[in-house]
């Protein structure tokens, strides 16, 4: 029990030590600020990624919208002709929709999962780039830290137009 005493004596002149000794080296210390959701909306890398996942998935948003435009008219026919259907055409004709919504579901989730996936590759490959430019701006204007998710930034510190200009002009 005895050094708990002491810890706790000696925690108020620790932390009153570090206090005042902060100020004088915070002035020494330069900080910069990334906003990496900026870079993954406006730098021309991301606008193209965008636009080549689009093109290459244009083709089976159109599938997948058309199936289900199908569905959907199957099934207003369907409400409209239940009424007056055999039972046994009824069940069949509900079968045939069920399967389709599902296989509707399960080619938009294969969709998703994909488009997911290509999404993350692209973007990973982004942000390699800019991490790289990052650290490169950081090496040459001598900077000791640079965040990337903060709660607050001044704009003084706000390094990211430098990384989007870098980026834009193909670094």
């Amino acid at each position: 029990m005895h050094w708990l005493k002491l810890v706790s004596a000696a925690l108020p002149l620790a932390a009153s030590l570090l206090l005042t000794a902060a100020p004088a080296s915070a002035q020494d210390i330069k900080v910069g600020y990334v906003n990496s959701e900026r870079i993954l909306r406006d730098s021309a890398p991301a606008r193209v990624a965008t636009q080549k996942l689009e093109a290459e998935f244009a083709k089976r948003d159109r599938e997948l919208q058309e199936l289900g435009a199908r569905l959907k008219a199957q099934a207003e026919r369907f409400d409209k002709d239940a009424p007056v259907l055999a039972e046994a055409e009824r069940n069949k004709r509900q079968r045939e929709l069920a399967e389709l919504d599902r296989d509707l579901q399960r080619r938009q989730r294969e969709f998703r999962e994909d488009l997911n996936q290509r999404r993350n590759e692209e973007l990973q490959g982004l942000l390699e780039r800019a991490q790289r430019l990052v650290r490169q701006i950081a090496e040459q204007e001598k900077y000791d830290l640079i965040v990337q998710d903060a709660v607050y930034f001044s704009s003084r510190v706000d390094i990211t137009d430098k990384v989007l200009r870098g980026l834009n002009n193909g670094k």
